[in-house]
């Protein structure tokens, strides 16, 4: 009987695989993918929340709280401004509360003369139909910085006041941009507390025979050979007002109510601002009333 001996050569020896390095290389460099991927959707988010308008403004309210005083109601912050150009000091003003506004019309709507008045108050800016330059209005990125520019007390003109202005706006007409963006410009206007002011005209007939006189005007310039939008004057009244303009029939009925639905698609767009309809016949009637209501911000 042969007995059978076991011998340690004879033991089953199970040896792991090799690891194939190429595998591992690619393991690594996929974790070292996803983790990259992460990192930059984390960052990206992050900017994101720093861009946040909402948080700027808080940070905007936080850097200017010692500015607020008991006379400044709770209500009333998001509307009341303490800003800081860059082109002068405020100096001993730098607290003095700073309203932002923007007139909205349509031309020879009587807009002119109503910031005529608004700029005879000391500290109130009204700057003038500054979006009549193409290159100010081109696209939203130069509308926006223009706005800020504004507000920020930064935009000089003949209208600008001193460290000390109390309310600063412009006037805007309907087809200088306004309409195309209306989106990003509600939302600014929402953003930074921006009053709007819709001056408008009831006879929309006279509106029309204005601009057909105004367009004779800047044809013929029978006031010593320039055009003047804006008489200041009795006798530039009456040279002006000799023209008799030639209204077409045809036409009339058209142009009239294409008048009054831009106005009606403009309060339809900018509803959701902080705003007051006004018209230039009311103000003529009684314009101190109309004028000091303006800036009560009932």
């Amino acid at each position: 009987m042969e007995i059978l001996r076991w011998k340690p050569q004879d033991a089953l020896v199970v040896k792991a695989p090799k690891r194939n390095p190429l595998i591992l290389r690619m393991v690594v460099l996929l974790f070292a993918m996803v983790c990259g991927l992460y990192i930059f959707s984390f960052c990206i988010n992050q900017t994101n929340r720093d861009n946040n308008p909402l948080k700027i403004q808080v940070i905007d309210r936080r850097r200017n709280w010692h500015c607020r005083t008991a006379q400044i109601q709770e209500w009333d912050i998001p509307y009341v401004h303490f800003p800081e150009p860059q082109t002068f000091s405020r100096q001993e003003c730098s607290c003095n509360p700073v309203r932002f506004f923007v007139i909205v019309s349509m031309q020879r709507s009587g807009s002119g003369w109503f910031e005529t008045l608004l700029n005879s108050h000391i500290n109130l800016s009204s700057n003038g139909e500054i979006m009549g330059a193409q290159d100010r209005r081109r696209n939203v990125s130069a509308i926006l910085k223009t706005l800020d520019q504004v507000y920020n007390l930064d935009w000089l003109s003949s209208a600008s006041k001193n460290e000390c202005t109390a309310a600063v706006g412009f006037k805007w007409m309907l087809n200088q941009g306004l309409m195309a963006h209306h989106e990003a410009i509600t939302d600014y206007f929402n953003r930074r507390g921006v009053y709007v002011i819709f001056l408008f005209r009831r006879n929309l007939l006279r509106r029309l025979v204005s601009v057909l006189a105004n367009v004779f005007d800047k044809n013929s310039k029978p006031l010593n050979g320039t055009h003047k939008s804006h008489v200041h004057s009795q006798h530039e009244a009456q040279v002006l007002a000799k023209y008799k303009p030639t209204l077409n029939a045809t036409v009339l009925v058209s142009h009239l109510r294409a008048a009054d639905q831009a106005v009606a698609k403009a309060l339809e767009y900018f509803k959701s601002t902080r705003h007051i309809v006004i018209y230039y016949e009311d103000i003529v009637r009684n314009s101190t009333v109309r004028i000091i209501s303006l800036f009560t911000y009932d």
